[in-house]
């Protein structure tokens, strides 16, 4: 026992113990091989006490006193493996929980050791997952192991070394949710299923999260937490900079973890409904008090550890994307209609719904079923899982500001109180309020500091010590208003307690700050299902909105806004070119396009229009324009000629009236590339936008 106590306290990293330990020189390999052969003789004799001693051993060593780096230390690490695995695997009437536990943190402690391969531990975990429930052992190994990762995980930075070790693959994760999944159906299940005592023993003690949930929650804090916390580099936005790539990365690692958990929260939530429904058509004696313990049950599933936080998180602006949007709506549009269905079915069971929707004529039994076609109240009855409940509202609580009680000599106090978008705010004093003395008192200021204007003061105390008066009218009994959002509360005690003055009269001033004048009582909060369906619903609703707006317009939209809203380029097919591109459908030479364009016809491209030009020359890309801009055009020429032709002429004539020399002989160099076009585009799109003047 003292070597075990030896090992908790080195467990512990902030503890000097664990610094001298491992500075401490490694073991050799003909120690720990006497040591082998101790527990081998051990386990012939059945000497449990000795195992147990040599299992605590095992557990110091792997942590801190062996380095399997030669032949030799790998051969006995080999014969020390064989030992633990003898001993987890043995008969339960062969070993007793508490050795078998010793193995598991022996194994734990020489995980790395044992299994010094990314391939070994993948595959011993693959086994303790899929096998753990039939081996007791073998269960109580992948709790351990689990444990020990989850903690690590939480002290680890996302991508660092050591990170892709303690965060499982995928095939792992889905193991292990499988795992959560049914643990959850089973805690719901036993609503149901088992006796009234077991069910009060089940609500009287909270269930703790079993270790595949905690290793979830780690994995999903450590996501949630890196991804929100993560700031942008201020001289590099892109996706290309370090930031950029690992926000990335964990968009990437989230949506998958998110589309596993919303998959398995779905199946949970349907076993919900399916044990609510039950209970409801059941006729045990204490069908109400399972109904009220079902929502207290459900908190303790996934739906209660790993949703909630999932929820919040994926509000925050780095996670709201397109992407993740378009993955998950299909998911939450299902979870929202499960939570909501269920919210309501136990909602119409409470006592204050029930008399609303009964009547006289209803018998208690019919109260209490629900068939299978009434399953829903009627819209009229009850239009939602909302109808009746009330809303907490957070400004309604007010905030406290309160000195300490009793107050001491030469005691100062203050804090002032904001509450955003308040038009006025309503002081509510607490009726022990006082002070030994009147000038021992409290000032109030409609703003954010003492230089504010003065609202009214208080102090003394009418129970005939200290000055035996109060200030004014004395400490107030009604409601004070204060105009404005922001008050300031300044006290000071100046006077020195008197050896007669009792408690009583140097209690200090307790006071509430509320935004509306009437003190309304504060709910708890919803009920959980209830703040689940919100929650689920303001979410659907903000990825509905993100879907709805489409990819966010680059800055090369921005700048072209002029352009893309022109009608002349609306009209226009555009191709996407080999590089990514987008440009007008340009027409390849030989293709048999009509040589005028019918100004009263839509027209319509060959099949082959869409083909890339061959060579340097190639016809512009063929526009319906309307007749109005064709007449401006034919003014402006004073010519009628093919429309090949017809548009060049246009386009000459507009260079040499516009453009000036130099300027001219530039753009017509420049027909002859492949960007010549966008010239002309241009100068029509002037024309189209002008009063025809030009």
């Amino acid at each position: 026992m003292c070597i075990h106590q030896l090992n908790l306290l080195a467990a512990s990293n902030n503890l000097p113990i664990t610094n001298f330990l491992g500075k401490q020189h490694p073991i050799e390999a003909h120690h720990l091989s006497s040591i082998c052969d101790i527990m081998e003789k051990a386990m012939v004799n059945g000497d449990t006490c000795i195992i147990r001693c040599i299992l605590v051993v095992f557990q110091v060593v792997f942590k801190f006193f062996f380095s399997p780096q030669t032949e030799r230390n790998r051969d006995i690490v080999r014969r020390s493996g064989l030992l633990l695995w003898q001993l987890l695997m043995a008969p339960k009437s062969q070993i007793c929980p508490e050795i078998q536990k010793e193995v598991c943190l022996a194994i734990g402690s020489g995980l790395n050791i044992l299994y010094p391969g990314e391939v070994e531990i993948n595959n011993l975990l693959k086994l303790v997952l899929t096998e753990g429930e039939r081996n007791s052992g073998l269960s109580q190994l992948r709790d351990v192991i689990l444990t020990n990762l989850a903690e690590q995980l939480q002290n680890n930075r996302f991508g660092s070394e050591d990170d892709d070790h303690y965060r499982l693959n995928d095939e792992l994760l889905h193991y292990i949710l499988k795992i959560v999944v049914r643990e959850s159906c089973i805690l719901i299940t036993k609503c149901q299923t088992v006796s009234k005592d077991e069910f009060q023993r089940l609500l009287s003690t909270v269930p703790a999260a079993s270790s595949c949930l905690r290793y979830l929650m780690a994995v999903q804090n450590h996501l949630l937490s890196n991804t929100i916390l993560i700031k942008p580099d201020e001289n590099d936005d892109s996706d290309s900079s370090l930031q950029g790539e690992t926000l990335k990365e964990l968009k990437t690692s989230i949506l998958a973890l998110a589309t596993q958990i919303l998959t398995g929260c779905d199946e949970v939530l349907e076993m919900l409904q399916q044990v609510t429904t039950a209970l409801i058509n059941s006729d045990i004696s204490d069908r109400e008090q399972r109904l009220k313990g079902l929502e207290q049950i459900t908190k303790a599933t996934m739906l209660g550890h790993l949703l909630p936080v999932l929820l919040t998180s994926l509000m925050h602006p780095n996670l709201q994307t397109l992407t993740m949007a378009d993955a998950l709506m299909p998911q939450l549009v299902q979870l929202v209609l499960y939570t909501s269905q269920t919210a309501l079915l136990l909602k119409t069971q409470s006592p204050v719904f029930s008399e609303l929707g009964s009547s006289p004529s209803c018998t208690s039994e019919q109260k209490g079923k629900l068939f299978p076609d009434e399953r829903m109240l009627e819209e009229k009855e009850e239009p939602g899982f909302l109808t009746g409940l009330k809303i907490p509202a957070p400004w309604a609580a007010g905030k406290t500001v309160e000195t300490v009680h009793p107050v001491r000599d030469n005691y100062k106090f203050k804090e002032t109180v904001h509450i955003p978008g308040a038009r006025c705010l309503y002081l509510r004093f607490d009726s022990r309020c006082s002070s030994q003395y009147d000038y021992d008192k409290l000032v109030i200021y409609a703003g954010p500091n003492t230089n504010s204007r003065k609202v009214a003061e208080y102090g003394g105390n009418t129970l005939g010590y200290g000055s035996r008066s109060v200030l004014g009218t004395g400490w107030p009994k009604d409601l004070v208003k204060v105009e404005g959002d922001t008050v300031t509360f300044s006290f000071e005690m100046r006077s020195g307690r008197e050896h007669n003055t009792p408690d009583k009269a140097m209690w200090g001033f307790a006071c509430t700050v509320r935004a509306q004048e009437s003190s309304e009582d504060v709910s708890g909060g919803l009920p959980f299902l209830v703040d689940l369906a919100l929650g689920l619903s303001v979410l659907a609703c903000s990825m509905l909105r993100i879907l709805y707006n489409g990819p966010e317009i680059t800055k090369d939209e921005e700048t072209c806004q002029e352009l893309l809203r022109s009608k002349l380029l609306q009209r226009c097919q555009w191709q996407v070119e080999a590089n990514g591109v987008i440009s007008p459908a340009l027409t390849p030479s030989p293709s048999p396009l009509p040589l005028t364009i019918d100004e009263d016809r839509e027209f319509t491209y060959p099949s082959d229009a869409l083909v890339p030009p061959v060579g340097h020359y190639f016809d512009l890309p063929r526009i319906r324009l309307p007749p109005g801009i064709m007449i401006k055009l034919r003014e402006i020429s004073g010519l009628t000629v093919s429309s090949s032709l017809f548009c060049y002429n246009i386009l000459l004539l507009l260079i040499h009236r516009v453009l000036s020399d130099a300027q001219s002989k530039n753009i017509l160099q420049s027909l002859s590339s492949n960007n010549g076009r966008m010239i002309f585009v241009t100068i029509v799109l002037g024309i189209e936008m002008s009063d025809g003047n030009r």
